[in-house]
């Protein structure tokens, strides 16, 4: 970046003028005087009368024309006017600059992106060349949309040229979307620059729940946006305590929450990382592209309703619901409960289980599961993985967890064994026997100890369970609810499901599946 300092005064406080709204009149008061109460709107204004005299001033051709694009005006009144420039007609790519002028309306010096002088033919060499083969050799499995190619100025740390931009607007093989823009010098034909405008950058975030996290935002501007990139654009937003769709969450230094209700950031940060994490686990452990495999992500809103005490998923929205709580002092954004939520729509978009009955039991216990599976997925010390569901956000006021998965009865209405009237309970209770069974087949019966806490699992005919891994019994229960459940599965073709989805993995003969068959008996399902 280039700075000329001027040495001359009060040259541009000749052409000030006095704008009221969005109309500008002339007027022979000062520069000082007419500047004194000016708007962003009237600023901006201001800055367009300039052009001429500040083009005048700089010694720029009368082909080349300047465009203001944003004006900056400080506490003591100086002001900083951003133009970008056209030659013929023409964008002038890197023929920016910024004016600094002073409060009494005098120009003080310039920053510019070249100090060349811009003498070049429009007229191309070559037609528009397929600009994009040798720039995207490496994105194989790339999606791509071409527009019009346009010709510009190329002036980019170079002499200018005239050249060809091609912008490439699609999701890249890693399913970041792009926008890519190619510059292709129109005589020679040669690839001058390419750059993607999608910017991601990486944030922190202090969370409630989760500690100090890191986050994709999305830098649009000079704002920060909590919209994540790398994740089929992910989006956070603020219903402050409302019930509609709210704003999506903004910020100026990408530091995000200070861990407390007070910044209500915080939530949005816990809100965040946890469809992060429950992306990543589905990514990274069953090759699952976002809750419909499609890799488009979802809204989630928080601070929703007024002391709402609940989290939920909607399909019709393909959002995430979050409210804060008793007292709106604990927003339920915990780990788990995103994780669970979010597992409803991946629910919705596979077995489909109707949320009634069995089938709602088993809905239930599938976001139970996948909610467990993605906390120990995330290893997080702040929020370590465990077989409890909601314990951090205390959504009853008595300190326990909402739900246990090692003897679901503990929370006083879950079952741990099947029986024949178990569809007349609510699904959340209902659950309790998939819960049970998971917890099996992944740890095995009996006392034992998990990253500190105590469980103790008892069996429905008293003999023992040894489990299989956690990670063997996700795989099972993620490939039975996409290949095998339907939105009448009950707890018996729960069984006969998993058995197949064990046989296909492992064997029929496996220990694996055996193991399925054992933990099924020990919670009643024959």
């Amino acid at each position: 970046m280039k700075r000329m300092t001027l040495g001359y005064a009060a040259l541009v406080s000749a052409a000030l003028v006095t704008v009221s709204g969005l109309t500008a009149t002339a007027a022979p008061q000062s520069a000082a005087d007419s500047s004194a109460t000016l708007d962003r709107t009237g600023t901006l204004s201001l800055a367009a009368s300039q052009t001429g005299m500040v083009s005048s001033a700089l010694g720029l051709s009368s082909q080349e024309q300047l465009v203001v694009k944003d004006v900056v005006t400080d506490p003591d009144g100086t002001r900083h006017f951003r133009y970008d420039r056209t030659f013929d007609g023409l964008r002038v790519v890197g023929g920016d600059l910024v004016v600094h002028q002073t409060k009494a309306g005098d120009l003080a010096s310039v920053d510019r992106a070249t100090e060349a002088k811009l003498d070049v033919s429009t007229k191309p060499a070559i037609a528009a060349p397929d600009a994009t083969t040798s720039v995207l050799a490496a994105e194989t499995g790339a999606q791509w949309s071409k527009a019009e190619p346009q010709l510009v100025v190329f002036a980019i740390d170079q002499a200018p040229t005239l050249a060809w931009e091609v912008v490439l607007t699609g999701i890249k093989a890693d399913q970041s979307p792009s926008e890519l823009h190619v510059y292709t010098d129109a005589t020679t034909g040669k690839v001058l620059m390419s750059e993607d405008r999608v910017m991601h950058v990486e944030g922190t975030g202090v969370s409630q729940y989760s500690g100090t996290v890191k986050l994709q935002t999305t830098l649009s501007g000079s704002t920060y946006q909590l919209k994540d990139p790398l994740r089929g654009n992910q989006t956070v937003n603020n219903s402050a305590n409302g019930t509609g769709t709210g704003t999506l969450f903004t910020d100026a230094d990408n530091k995000w929450g200070n861990g407390a209700i007070s910044d209500k950031a915080t939530a949005g940060v816990d809100a965040a990382y946890g469809a992060a994490a429950t992306w990543d686990y589905y990514k990274n452990v069953h090759g699952r592209s976002g809750i419909k495999n499609n890799g488009v992500g979802a809204m989630s809103r928080v601070h929703y309703g007024n002391a709402y005490n609940n989290a939920n998923w909607s399909d019709s929205c393909f959002c995430m619901t979050y409210g804060d709580g008793v007292g709106n002092a604990k927003p339920l954004t915990e780990l788990d409960v995103a994780g669970h939520e979010m597992s409803h729509g991946v629910t919705s978009a596979t077995g489909n289980m109707v949320y009634s009955g069995e089938p709602g039991g088993l809905n239930e216990a599938t976001s139970d599961i996948f909610g467990t599976t993605v906390e120990f997925n995330a290893a997080n010390t702040s929020d370590v993985g465990d077989y409890l569901i909601g314990e951090k956000i205390d959504i009853r006021g008595t300190g326990a967890p909402l739900r246990y998965m090692d003897k679901p009865s503990k929370d006083g209405k879950s079952a741990d064994y099947w029986s024949s009237t178990v569809g007349s309970l609510d699904v959340h209770y209902s659950s309790g026997i998939a819960n049970h069974f998971f917890y099996l087949l992944s740890e095995g019966s009996g006392a034992k100890t998990i990253n500190g806490v105590a469980y103790n699992s008892p069996t429905y005919d008293g003999a023992a369970v040894t489990g299989i891994t956690r990670a063997k019994a996700e795989k099972i229960w993620y490939r039975a609810l996409t290949t095998k459940f339907t939105s009448s599965t009950k707890y018996a073709a729960a069984r006969t499901g998993t058995l197949a989805a064990a046989s296909e993995l492992y064997g029929a003969s496996s220990a694996e599946y055996a193991a399925v068959n054992r933990a099924w008996a020990a919670v009643n399902v024959k």
